[in-house]
């Protein structure tokens, strides 16, 4: 281990990147909350600047991953592909299996430059969240209680709103719902069988119904899908912990383009459509774990300064303030302030710590337990 790396695997490292972000994160959630006013008055002027105060949230994750861990993402894609990447607005269908796969699609938001305008279907309990929930309420993103019959409606309704968005944005789906278990995997083959349906090795089922209606309601002004598989070398299971210890990972993503208008409209047409999708997106990783690479040319585009750019801006607003009240402990030894100080420590560890918990695999969902009901659709 180099001295470097050694520098950035260590605590007080950790700790003052978890401060920066949950104090610049909590004064943007408290300044988009000033912009509510302006919805009744200009609609889109307050989407256009909730792209950007969200943009400078979701991108010091991105910074995490690009500065801090120096992990690298290879983009394998069709040159015709690539030249509409970022000019226009698409449905981003991404594989299920680690923890900063969704992390992965904000770097391939953010090397296009839509990172702030990026959509997701998060299950609702992730709206009470602080800072990454509250700020996806602003950005209005499309929260589901995974109980159909109440989300048709409600989802159906997100997604209409989103058809007149002032910015080219993109939709990040992840259709098997819940994330890669050897446990899931077992049931969710099981279903497969019972529906005979071929298996997959690599995902699980797709759930067809949140694609159909995704699809539906964003027909026009999203006018391809860009099918993502993601994949790490060398048997890699990267986590949010390993990169804030600024552990590197090396990525391949594979991204094709499928125009909207290839993909049917009938209901059942296109359950049918993502299903094939999935065996050819199995086909893919099955032929990277034997050959290591996906197939395409490597068309990595480069970083982007204005995630670092946008840390640096808050590390030296928010880190000056930190500095001085450990000044004032040091020269004052007030036992006022060792405590004020040590619970500072304390908070900002466990609230990290806990948003970190809801990004990890076994913080999924219920699918494949004993006592949940299986539904893939």
């Amino acid at each position: 281990m180099g001295v470097w790396q050694l520098i950035k695997s260590q605590f007080i490292c950790l700790l003052l990147i978890c401060y920066v972000f949950l104090v610049s994160g909590l004064i943007i959630n408290l300044l988009q909350l000033c912009t509510l006013p302006l919805w009744p008055i200009s609609k889109q002027l307050y989407r256009r600047i909730n792209c950007r105060l969200g943009y400078s949230i979701a991108s010091q994750m991105v910074a995490l991953l690009e500065w801090w861990s120096g992990t690298e993402c290879n983009l394998y894609a069709h040159p015709e592909s690539y030249k509409y990447f970022g000019k226009e607005s698409a449905i981003v269908v991404l594989n299920h299996n680690i923890e900063i796969d969704f992390l992965c699609g904000w770097t391939f938001c953010e090397r296009f430059g839509v990172l702030g305008s990026s959509k997701v279907l998060a299950k609702k309990e992730l709206a009470y969240v602080p800072l990454i929930g509250w700020m996806w309420y602003h950005l209005e993103i499309v929260f589901c209680k995974r109980k159909w019959e109440e989300d048709r409606r409600t989802v159906a309704q997100s997604l209409q709103n989103l058809r007149d968005y002032p910015e080219n944005f993109w939709f990040l789906l992840h259709c098997e719902g819940t994330r890669f278990t050897e446990k899931k995997h077992q049931i969710s083959m099981q279903v497969a069988e019972s529906k005979g349906l071929p298996k997959l090795k690599h995902h699980l089922l797709p759930r067809t119904k949140g694609f159909n209606i995704t699809v539906q309601n964003l027909r026009g002004p999203v006018t391809a899908v860009y099918d993502s598989t993601l994949n790490f070398r060398n048997n890699e299971t990267p986590t949010l912990l390993g990169l804030l210890s600024g552990k590197k990972y090396h990525g391949d993503m594979y991204v094709r383009r499928i125009p909207m208008e290839s993909i049917p409209e009938d209901e059942g047409e296109c359950g049918a459509w993502l299903h094939k999708l999935y065996q050819e997106k199995d086909q893919f990783q099955e032929e990277y774990s034997q050959t290591g690479r996906f197939p395409g040319a490597v068309l990595t585009p480069a970083r982007r300064p204005w995630t670092l750019l946008n840390w640096l801006f808050w590390a030296s607003v928010l880190l000056y303030p930190l500095a001085g009240l450990l000044v004032r402990l040091v020269s004052s030894g007030s036992s006022a302030t060792i405590l004020t100080t040590a619970a500072l420590c304390v908070a900002v560890s466990v609230g990290m710590r806990w948003m970190i918990g809801q990004t990890e695999i076994k913080k999924g969902s219920s699918y494949g337990n004993k006592d949940a009901p299986v539904n893939n659709n």
